[in-house]
């Protein structure tokens, strides 16, 4: 299992997938240390999160570089990402033990009732490649305050990030065994699903493997969090502010080289102001930073894999023959690396691959709509539902298209869809089920447990 530099091609390191005995080495452990965590208190279990937060803010810049060399993300997006990984330590230790407090309920006098929260024990988590600290982070502190152990498994190309969590934990004083790291290619997962000490499953990835790993949980009649792919919308109407649409489009698809879930995957703009958006949206294009992902000034890196950039370019060459005009980019760089150049579609119609699939990298996707009632239509005709945004110059009436028309599990009024420690997120449709983050996440691998006490 190799770790590459996608600005390079070069090989970082080899590591050597777990044996059978290294991996029931792992779970044992995990079962044995998450019985004795399930009865620390709350207040020691929070302190234990702020050594983790106070640990990420000492490495910051280590564990930031490291996500460079591994996956290609900007150094700013890097650095940030430890941050909010910080964020969400210090979210949960602060605000986990309201959220799981004991809730009494009148059943009237003849006994007393109420509902508590009990962990439920091993929480296997199979995290992606494009967050590798921030993926792990958002779903292991939630899961540790709420007392359960996790079994981490990375993404193969990312396992140094894995390990590099692995051990930061340790040196938190998170005790030996709670969340241990197992390397394994994807075809060895099922059996960990399988395993009796397992007790529910986490996946944040595509939609053919949130299929996969929710039939083998649902034969174990395991619970599962599914946090899949997207093809977030955003709806520019005619009375939009074009400049900060523009802003918060760039931004948004600009994030991790396009290789984000939420990502401004199709930009669907109102015809009358259609002209006028592209034009805005070129410019700004041509003026972004491309290049040394270590570069303070750079906005978009390479890819993270050389089979992700084949994907995406076949994706836009199929784009240009269903109809969509190549405005920039869409050619592949002969230099080492797997380098993609920033892309502008438009024209592009409900055939266009673009619009029917979730195209994973620096692509930017741009449909017209007659007005908006057909832009609503062209945002909701997606088999995903993971994010979108709307934007218009009446606030009121962006409100009411976000909470009523929009389907989708997070949407925006006048700004870019982004993760939020203090909001639920999650999907519908082929974007997933279940909630992460918030107390709504935080629920969803507890036993909600009723207790009646007959008086």
């Amino acid at each position: 299992m190799e770790s590459i530099n996608p600005a390079t091609g070069a090989t970082l390191e080899t590591y050597p997938e777990h044996d059978d005995a290294q991996i029931e080495a792992r779970l044992a452990a995990s079962h044995d240390a998450a019985r004795s965590w399930a009865e620390v208190p709350f207040a020691e279990r929070a302190d234990v999160l702020r050594a983790v937060a106070e640990q990420l803010d000492a490495q910051l810049e280590s564990l930031a570089t490291l996500m460079v060399r591994e996956m290609g993300k900007p150094i700013t997006q890097a650095i940030a990402e430890v941050h909010k990984c910080a964020l969400v330590c210090r979210f949960f230790a602060d605000h986990a033990e309201s959220f799981l407090a004991d809730e009494p309920v009148d059943v009237g006098d003849e006994a007393d009732a109420f509902v508590t929260y009990r962990p439920l024990g091993v929480v296997l988590a199979i995290l992606p490649w494009n967050f590798p600290l921030w993926q792990a982070f958002r779903f292991v502190a939630p899961a540790l305050m709420a007392g359960n152990a996790v079994v981490v498994k990375p993404a193969p190309n990312v396992l140094g990030c894995g390990f590099a969590v692995e051990r930061l934990l340790r040196e938190a004083g998170v005790p030996e065994g709670l969340v241990p790291v197992v390397a394994v290619c994807n075809e060895r997962v099922e059996p960990i699903i399988r395993d009796d000490r397992i007790a529910a499953v986490t996946l944040t990835g595509s939609d053919r493997a949130g299929k996969a790993v929710a039939a083998i949980a649902g034969s174990e009649l395991k619970k599962v969090v599914l946090e899949l792919g997207g093809s977030d919308p955003y709806v520019v109407l005619a009375d939009a502010d074009l400049d900060l649409a523009v802003a918060a489009t760039v931004r948004s698809r600009l994030n991790n080289g396009g290789q984000s879930c939420i990502g401004a995957k199709r930009i669907i703009v109102e015809e009358p102001v259609a002209e006028a958006f592209a034009e805005k949206l070129r410019t700004r294009l041509c003026a972004v930073d491309y290049g040394d992902p270590m570069s303070p000034d750079t906005e978009l890196g390479p890819m993270a894999r050389a089979d992700l950039r084949e994907t995406v370019h076949a994706q836009v060459l199929r784009c240009v023959e269903a109809g969509a005009r190549l405005e920039l980019g869409g050619e592949v760089p002969e230099e080492e690396g797997f380098w993609y150049p920033l892309t502008l579609l438009t024209g592009v119609t409900q055939e266009s691959p673009a619009f029917r699939e979730e195209i994973f990298g620096p692509v930017f996707a741009m449909c017209i709509a007659r007005d908006p009632e057909h832009a609503l239509e062209l945002a909701n005709a997606s088999d995903f539902g993971l994010g979108a945004a709307v934007f218009t110059s009446n606030p009121a009436g962006g409100t009411d298209i976000a909470k009523r028309e929009l389907r989708a599990g997070s949407c925006f009024v006048n700004a870019f869809v982004r993760s939020d420690p203090r909001l639920p997120f999650g999907g519908i449709k082929r974007s997933g089920y279940g909630r992460e983050l918030s107390r709504h996440g935080i629920l969803e691998f507890v036993n909600t447990k009723t207790v009646w006490v007959q008086r």
